[in-house]
C-alpha cells in the first residue's frame, strides 16, 4: 500500500514538473531560411506578382511544425547581420568565398521578419556578432535559468554548444521526423569522446563555405582519425614526429592554419545580449498581421490552416502558385531532395580547458605553504635578495576596500611558488603581513602582479604601501593586444599554453552558494595561489619583449604603470555621499512620479501601465492615434524609445509627460535609491572602481557605480550630483574640466589655419565654425546655427556622414551634405588630415596617438565597404580620442606626484570623461587650483591653447 502511494506521488511530482518545464526554442533564422529556399530550388513558388515566395512558405511551415509538435513555452528567432565580426578581424578572408545571396532570397528576408513579428515572436540580432554566437550566449544563460533549450538549426556546428540541457533540434526533412541531438549523438557522429573535439576536426579539415582554411589536403575522414588518435589539434602539433610521409608534411607546413581555423570555428558565448525571460514567452499570434502578410504572399492554404480564414477573395490568382502543404523537408511530399553541407565546431571555455593545455596536474612545480615564523623569515630573506618578485593576494571577496586577506603568495623563479596563509583575526593577520613590509616597500625590487591595483589596495588596509618599480601583466597585455581579454587564464592559455586552476573548482560558481576562500583547504589554496604568482612571473617574461616589439614599452612605463597607484589611491579615498539628501530626493521623486502618472492616465482617457512600452505604444498609436505611420520594433510592438518619442513630442502633450515619467523612474531606481546601498560600511564613503584595460581608445571607465553615467543633462538628473559632497566642513569639492579638448587635439594634429585662429584668439569655436560654414558674421550667428556647427565639429571627429548628421539634427540629408561640404571648404586641412590618416592606416595597419598608443585596424583595406568604412572612422577618431585619454592620464600622474611632494591635505577623488574631482582643503584651494590648471594644461606639448575650467562648491554639481 505504501509503495503504491509512493509511486502515485512520484508520478504526480513528475507530472507537475512537466507542467512547469521551461522549454526554450532558439531558431537560427538564416540557416532555416536558406534551407527553405533551396528546398524549392527546382520548382520555386511564385505568386501572381512574380514574387518568389519559396523561402517564406518553407519558413512558415518549419515554424508552425515546431509550435504544434513541440509546444515551447519560450521562443526567439536569431538573425545574422551584415556587420563584420571578430572573425573577420582575425582573418579578413573569413567567408570571402561565399557567393552573393540570391536576389530572391534577399527580397524574402523582410517578409520572413514580418511573419515572425506577426507571430509575436522576438527577433534578435546584433551587429558584430553572428547568430550562432548569440544563440550560444542565450543557451548558456537559459541553462543557468533552468531552461531546457533547443537550438533549431540544420547546422551541425552547433554541436559544440550541446550540454545535458541544451540540444540541437534539426527540423523534419525528406519525410523523416525532427531529430534531436545531444551529447551522445554528437560524439557518436564522429566517434569521439566528447563534443569539444568536433572543433579540432574542423580545425584540421576546414570549411569551404565559411572559407576556414584548415590543413590543405586533409578531409573529414583524416581529420577525424587524427583527432581520435591525438585528442586535439594542439596535441597533434606537439606530436608531428609520430606522423609519416605526406601527412606529416601537410601538418608541419600548416600548423598556424590549423590553430587559426579552430579559432574561427569556435562559437563564442559572451555576446552582450540580455536574457529577458519574460520577453521570450510564447504568445498568441497577431492574426490580423498574419492575415495581411499571408494575403500579400497569397498563402491561401496556410491562412486556412493557421487562421481558419479563407483569403481567396483578397488575392489575385497567379501563375505557378503551387501551394502544397506536403513538403519533404517538413515531413512528406515529393519535392526535390537538397543536400546542404554543414560545418561542425565546438566551444572551449575558460572553465573547461582543452586537454592539450598544460595544467598543474601535468606540469612539474614546487609550491610551498609557509606556515611558521621561521619559514616566513627564510622566505623574506630570499625575496629581498631577488631583483624582481611576483606577488598575489587571496581574499574573501572582490571589493578591495572591504575584503579580508586569506593569504599572500610569491614567486621568484618559474615553477616555484610560496603561499603564506592568514588567520581570521585581523590583528594577527596584520602582524604577519607586516613581516613582509620590507619586501613590498623595497625601493628597487620590481614587483610583478596581474591587476596590481587590486593587490595594492588590499595591502593598503594592512598598512602596506607597495613601493618600487611595478610590472602589471594585465596592463602590459592591454597595450600589446587591446582588443583581447586580459584575464590571467586567457593570457596563460594564449601565451604559455597553460591552463591555470579555475577559482570555481575551489569555491564553486558565482551565486548564493559560492563559498569563501577561507573554506578552501590549505593544500588546495596553496597550489592555486602559488600558481597565480608563478604564472604571472612567466607572463611578465613574455610581455617584456612584446612591449618592445609593439612599440608600446614607453607608454607602458611612462603612463599606464605610473597611473596604477594613482587610480588605487583614488579608489581608496572614495567620495562622501549625502544619504539624507538622496533619501529626501527619493521621496520627492516618488511623489512626482505618482503625480505625473495621474496626469498621463487622464490624458490617455484610459488606465494603463505607463511602465509598459507595449501599453504605451497601444495608447499612443491605437487609442490617441498621434501618428499615422508609427514605427514598430523587431518584435512587432510599437516603437516607444526615447529617440522615437522625442520626435513625436509636438504631436501630443502626453508624449513629454511619458518621457518625464521615464526619466523620474530611472533616476529613482538607478541612482537615488541605489547609490546609498553602495556606501562602504568600513569608510562611510562610496568607492568606484576605475577600469584601466577596457576601452581600446585608452579611455578610463568605472563601475560600482558607473560614474560616467551619473546624470548631467537634465535639471532633475543634475540633482544627483548634489549628493556628492566634501568629506567634512574643512573641505570643498573642486572640479576641473578640459574645455573642448578633442577639438583642440584635432586642431593640433591637422594644423588647419581656421581652427588654429579660432582657438588662439579665444573665440567660441562653435560660433566661429557656424560663421564660416553659413557665411555670416560672427555676431550674426544664431543659436540654431551654432547648434548645427557644434554637431558637425564633434561629428567630424567620429567620421559622421550626411545621413548621420541629418538624423541627429533632424534636417534633410541634402542640407546635411551641404553643411559638411561647406565645413571642408572652410577647413580644408581637416579633410587632408582625415584622408592622410586613412592612407597611413592602410599602409601601416594601425593609427596611433600623440604618445604612441596604437589602434590596430585590420579591416582598413577590406573589400567590404561597410567593414572598411567602420575602420576608416576609427582611423580618424582613435588618434584624437586616444590622445585626449593619454592627456588626462598624464595630468593625473603629475598631479598625484605634486600633491604628494607638497604633502597636501587635498585628495584627487574622481575622473569622469575629461573632468577631475578633488576634495580640496579650504586652506589649499588657491594653491590646488593653480596646480591643477598647470598640470592639466601642460600634460601634453600643445601649440593650441589648452583651457581648463575649474570650479569649487559644497557639492559636485555646484563645483562643476
Amino acid at each position: 500500500m505504501a509503495k503504491g502511494v509512493r509511486r502515485m506521488f512520484c508520478k504526480f511530482v513528475r507530472s507537475q514538473k512537466n507542467i512547469t518545464l521551461k522549454k526554450l526554442f532558439l531558431l537560427d533564422a538564416m540557416a532555416l531560411v536558406y534551407r527553405a529556399y533551396f528546398a524549392f530550388s527546382n520548382n520555386h513558388r511564385v505568386n501572381s506578382k512574380g514574387l518568389n515566395t519559396s523561402a517564406m512558405f518553407g519558413f512558415v511551415n518549419t515554424l508552425q511544425d515546431v509550435l504544434k509538435k513541440e509546444k515551447p513555452t519560450h521562443i526567439a528567432v536569431v538573425f545574422d547581420t551584415a556587420a563584420p565580426t571578430h572573425r573577420h578581424e582575425a582573418f579578413k578572408e573569413y567567408k570571402a568565398n561565399r557567393q552573393e545571396m540570391p536576389e530572391d532570397l534577399s527580397i524574402a528576408i523582410p517578409y520572413v521578419k514580418r511573419i515572425i513579428e506577426a507571430y509575436n515572436i522576438p527577433v534578435i540580432e546584433l551587429d558584430g556578432f553572428e547568430a550562432d554566437d548569440i544563440i550560444g550566449t542565450l543557451s548558456c544563460m537559459a541553462e543557468k535559468a533552468g531552461f531546457e533549450t533547443y537550438m533549431m538549426t540544420p547546422d551541425k556546428d552547433y554541436g559544440q554548444l550541446v550540454t545535458a540541457r541544451v540540444h540541437i533540434y534539426k527540423p523534419a526533412r525528406l519525410g523523416n521526423g525532427a531529430e534531436i541531438l545531444g551529447i551522445k549523438e554528437v560524439c557518436e557522429r564522429y566517434g569521439i569522446e566528447r563534443p569539444s573535439q568536433v572543433i579540432d576536426i574542423l580545425g584540421l579539415m576546414g570549411d569551404a563555405v565559411d572559407n576556414i582554411p584548415g590543413v590543405p589536403g586533409i578531409g573529414e575522414k583524416t581529420a577525424t582519425t587524427l583527432v581520435q588518435q591525438f585528442g586535439s589539434v594542439e596535441n597533434l602539433l606537439a606530436n608531428i614526429d609520430k606522423l609519416k610521409g605526406k601527412l606529416k608534411e601537410k601538418v608541419e607546413l600548416n600548423k598556424e592554419l590549423a590553430i587559426l581555423s579552430k579559432s574561427l570555428a569556435t562559437i563564442h558565448c559572451e555576446v552582450p545580449v540580455l536574457f529577458e525571460e519574460d520577453k521570450l514567452i510564447l504568445e498568441a499570434p497577431n492574426k490580423e498581421a498574419l492575415k495581411e502578410v499571408f494575403t500579400e504572399l497569397e498563402f491561401r492554404r496556410l491562412a486556412q490552416q493557421i487562421l481558419g480564414e479563407d483569403i481567396t477573395g483578397d488575392i489575385v490568382t497567379g501563375f505557378n502558385n503551387n501551394e502544397s502543404g506536403q513538403i519533404s523537408m517538413f515531413g512528406g511530399g515529393t519535392t526535390t531532395r537538397v543536400k546542404i553541407e554543414q560545418s561542425t565546431s565546438e566551444l572551449l571555455t575558460e572553465e573547461e580547458p582543452g586537454p592539450d593545455y598544460a595544467t598543474i596536474e601535468n606540469t612539474k612545480h614546487q609550491y610551498t605553504a609557509v606556515t611558521d615564523a621561521a619559514g616566513r623569515k627564510a622566505l623574506i630573506e630570499k625575496l629581498l635578495q631577488a631583483k624582481e618578485i611576483s606577488f598575489d593576494t587571496e581574499t574573501t571577496g572582490i571589493d578591495a576596500n572591504q575584503v579580508e586577506l586569506v593569504g599572500i603568495s610569491f614567486a621568484v623563479v618559474a615553477g616555484e611558488g610560496y603561499y603564506i596563509p592568514m588567520p581570521d583575526n585581523y590583528e594577527e593577520a596584520l602582524s604577519i603581513v607586516q613581516e613582509f613590509k620590507p619586501v613590498y616597500e623595497h625601493p628597487t625590487i620590481v614587483k610583478i602582479a596581474q591587476n596590481a591595483k587590486y593587490d595594492l589596495n588590499v595591502l593598503y588596509w594592512y598598512n602596506i604601501h607597495v613601493q618600487g618599480p611595478l610590472f602589471d601583466t594585465m596592463v602590459a597585455h592591454y597595450l600589446i593586444q587591446p582588443e583581447m581579454r586580459h584575464n590571467m587564464n586567457v593570457l596563460a592559455e594564449s601565451y604559455l599554453h597553460y591552463s591555470p586552476v579555475s577559482i570555481e573548482t575551489l569555491i564553486g560558481k558565482k551565486g548564493k552558494d559560492q563559498q569563501s576562500m577561507r573554506t578552501v583547504p590549505l593544500e588546495q589554496i596553496k597550489e592555486y595561489a602559488s600558481e597565480d604568482a608563478d604564472i604571472t612571473l612567466q607572463l611578465k617574461d613574455k610581455f617584456v619583449l612584446m612591449l618592445k616589439e609593439s612599440g608600446t614599452e614607453k607608454l607602458f612605463h611612462d603612463v599606464e604603470v605610473p597611473l596604477i597607484p594613482v587610480l588605487g589611491a583614488m579608489e581608496r579615498e572614495g567620495i562622501r555621499l549625502d544619504i539624507n539628501a538622496l533619501n529626501d530626493f527619493s521621496k520627492t521623486l516618488e511623489t512626482d512620479i505618482a503625480s505625473i502618472e495621474k496626469e498621463i492616465q487622464a490624458l490617455a482617457g484610459t488606465p494603463f501601465n505607463v511602465s509598459s512600452p507595449k501599453q504605451v505604444g497601444d495608447v499612443l498609436f491605437e487609442v490617441l492615434k498621434i501618428d499615422e505611420k508609427p514605427k514598430k520594433t523587431k518584435t512587432g510592438q510599437y516603437a516607444t524609445s526615447e529617440d522615437v518619442l522625442s520626435k513625436l513630442a509636438s504631436k501630443h502633450v502626453i508624449v513629454d509627460k511619458i518621457l518625464d515619467y521615464r526619466e523620474l523612474v530611472k533616476l529613482k531606481s538607478t541612482y537615488v535609491d541605489a547609490l546609498p546601498l553602495m556606501v562602504n560600511p568600513r569608510t562611510g564613503r562610496i568607492h568606484t572602481s576605475f577600469n584601466q584595460v577596457v576601452a581600446v581608445t585608452g579611455r578610463l571607465s568605472s563601475d560600482n557605480p558607473n560614474l560616467q553615467n551619473i546624470p548631467i543633462r537634465t535639471p532633475r538628473g543634475r540633482e544627483v550630483r548634489k549628493a556628492f559632497v566634501p568629506r567634512n566642513d574643512d573641505f570643498v569639492l573642486l572640479s576641473a574640466d578640459y574645455s573642448q579638448i578633442e577639438l583642440r587635439i584635432m586642431a593640433e594634429l591637422c594644423k588647419d589655419p581656421g581652427l588654429l585662429e579660432a582657438f588662439q584668439s579665444g573665440q567660441d569655436i562653435h560660433a566661429a565654425t557656424a560663421a564660416k560654414v553659413f557665411g555670416v558674421a560672427l555676431e550674426e550667428v544664431t543659436s540654431e546655427m551654432r547648434s548645427k556647427a557644434k554637431m558637425v565639429n564633434f561629428g567630424i571627429i567620429y567620421g559622421i556622414s550626411a545621413f548621420g548628421l541629418s538624423e541627429r539634427l533632424n534636417i534633410p540629408r541634402k542640407e546635411a551634405a551641404s553643411i559638411i561640404e561647406q565645413y571642408f571648404i572652410k577647413y580644408p586641412l581637416i579633410k587632408d588630415y582625415m584622408d592622410s590618416t586613412i592612407d597611413q592606416a592602410r599602409e601601416k595597419g594601425y593609427v596611433e596617438t600623440m604618445l604612441g598608443r596604437k589602434r590596430n585596424l585590420r579591416d582598413i583595406t577590406s573589400a567590404n565597404a561597410t567593414v572598411r568604412g567602420f575602420a576608416e572612422r576609427n582611423a580618424i577618431n582613435a588618434p584624437i580620442q586616444g590622445s585626449a585619454a593619454d592627456m588626462i592620464k598624464v595630468a593625473m600622474i603629475n598631479l598625484h606626484k605634486a600633491m604628494d611632494e607638497q604633502q597636501l591635505k587635498s585628495r584627487m577623488l574622481l575622473q569622469v570623461h575629461d573632468e577631475l574631482v578633488f576634495d580640496a582643503h579650504k586652506d589649499e584651494v588657491e594653491l590646488l587650483t593653480k596646480l591643477v590648471e598647470e598640470k592639466m594644461r601642460t600634460a601634453l606639448p600643445m601649440s593650441i591653447p589648452v583651457v581648463v575650467e575649474i570650479g569649487t562648491g559644497l557639492n559636485w554639481l555646484e563645483a562643476h
